[in-house]
């Protein structure tokens, strides 16, 4: 990790190249003595281990459209969508008629709040979990960024398994198109710590925009015509399989043959980025020898009926992988629901989300939850969905913008959370806003306070820190739960 002439790690920047690097060394190590003795240790179930999908909807996700609806409030301000009665008695959204039905099973937060309304420092505090930007902080992902909550979790859960503690998918986020949204690595704790990212989505630029939501159905921001799909395959799993001239015999005899070497090179074995890359290689071995977690990646072999309860599109595949990569024990998997700011409705704000991404967003989350909670999962993995902001009280047309219909623009100071599973009661309400839905007034959280919720919920200690190689301790618990919620 570079470091400045004061020993603090030096901002730099995070280029394709890193991220191939971050996603190739993203796995903590074990040795494939290591795994054989987890696996007989473990058995074949997992099913006691503590997970987290952690569902990031980039752009902001409008609290005043979805959770917190206020249709006592002033014509400008309370918008146009009405509240629907749930099974816990709460109302949200009438265009969240599942969920509503399934209100019993999670519940919300409505008072988590920052100072920041830019897309970029959002991202970094809500993604990592603090209230202040890190020292020099530029925008775009750099090394010196705090670690990202989907990091620190998953280097500080217990491990259960061989696979990896920590997955992104269906892809990274981006800012116009080059530029990394920071908070989805480990930042200053090093690549090695960074998720491992499955690529299952390519970038869609269909009618010469980038595009901002649902593969099929993405949403493009003017909403005044059709939008094209060319990016092919729309989503697709992860290649795991040996190479045709490789079967598992000859791949334990390059391990035992690459471990001979090493043997020999142990001066060289100091080296940290060395280590690193052992580890990646023992990870990469194991993972390619466990039908387990190949099929976890496969979804598209999955019954027919289970993808139509998903919705046939990226957010429901995305979902439907996370929850069985979960099953397979990994810790923590981030689904990036969006990418290019998806949730970012300045104009047509009301058609967009009636229209194109509630629905999905709406069945996606409902059948993980149906899932999780008919086998018995649901207290084993916390379910989150949470954006980088709010919206504003105001609706607005934007001048200048591409869409002449009214939107909301960005508002740090309050968001709804919503929380389900991993001890978790559901029903419940937590926190308050004002009469417009524009500041908390009553049980105000922080990002401290929601990434300490999912520290909580995996069973990581308060005491949790990592450590600098300076040997300087980073602690992981810098808020407190949400008591309310468990």
């Amino acid at each position: 990790m570079p470091v400045d002439q004061a020993g603090h790690p030096s901002a730099d920047p995070l280029s394709r190249r890193h991220l191939v690097q971050a996603g190739a060394a993203g796995f903590l190590g074990l040795s494939m003595t290591d795994v054989a003795a987890w696996r007989a240790a473990a058995g074949d179930s997992g099913s006691s281990a503590k997970s987290v999908i952690f569902i990031y909807a980039i752009g902001g996700m409008s609290q005043l459209e979805t959770f917190d609806l206020k249709p006592q409030a002033p014509a400008g301000i309370r918008g146009e969508f009405q509240p629907i009665a749930t099974s816990s008695g709460m109302h949200i959204c009438e265009h969240l008629p599942m969920l509503a039905k399934r209100s019993h099973l999670f519940s919300l937060v409505r008072s988590v709040s920052h100072e920041q309304n830019g897309h970029l420092q959002g991202c970094m505090l809500m993604q990592s979990g603090r209230s202040t930007l890190p020292p020099g902080f530029r925008g775009p992902a750099q090394r010196s960024d705090w670690p990202g909550i989907t990091a620190l979790a998953g280097s500080a859960a217990p491990q259960h398994h061989p696979f990896p503690s920590s997955v992104i998918l269906p892809e990274l986020t981006w800012h116009n198109r080059s530029n990394l949204v920071p908070g989805q690595t480990a930042g200053m704790m090093g690549y090695a710590y960074d998720p491992w990212v499955v690529q299952a989505s390519p970038r869609c630029l269909g009618n010469g925009y980038n595009t901002r939501g649902l593969c099929p159905d993405c949403y493009e921001i003017s909403y005044t015509k059709a939008h094209t799909h060319e990016a092919q395959p729309v989503f697709s799993a992860p290649r795991l399989e040996l190479p045709s001239d490789v079967d598992e015999n000859r791949l334990g005899a390059r391990v035992s043959l690459l471990a001979d070497i090493n043997r020999q090179r142990q001066d060289l074995e100091e080296s940290a980025a060395v280590a690193d890359l052992d580890r990646y290689r023992q990870q990469v071995a194991s993972l390619l020898t466990d039908s387990r977690t190949r099929q976890a990646f496969d979804i598209m072999q999955s019954d027919p009926a289970v993808l139509d309860r998903y919705g046939q599109n990226k957010f429901g595949w995305s979902l439907l992988m996370a929850r069985q990569l979960v099953d397979v024990g990994v810790n923590i998997v981030q689904v990036n629901l969006g990418h290019n700011f998806t949730w970012d409705t300045h104009g047509s704000q009301f058609p967009v989300l009636k229209d194109r991404l509630l629905p999905p967003a709406d069945r996606a989350i409902s059948a993980l939850l149906d899932d999780l909670h008919d086998s018995g999962r649901l207290d084993h993995v916390l379910v989150v969905l949470a954006s980088e902001f709010g919206r504003t009280p105001k609706v607005f047309v934007v001048k200048g913008a591409k869409s002449p219909l009214p939107g909301r623009g960005h508002w740090g100071p309050v968001q709804t959370v919503m929380f389900a599973g991993g001890g978790v009661h559901g029903g419940r309400i937590i926190g308050a806003t004002d009469n417009h839905g524009g500041y908390p007034v009553a049980g105000r959280a922080t990002p401290e306070d929601f990434a300490a919720t999912i520290y909580h919920s995996l069973g990581i200690p308060e005491t949790a820190a990592w450590h600098e190689r300076q040997g300087r301790p980073h602690y992981l618990y810098r808020g407190h739960p949400v008591s309310q919620l468990f």
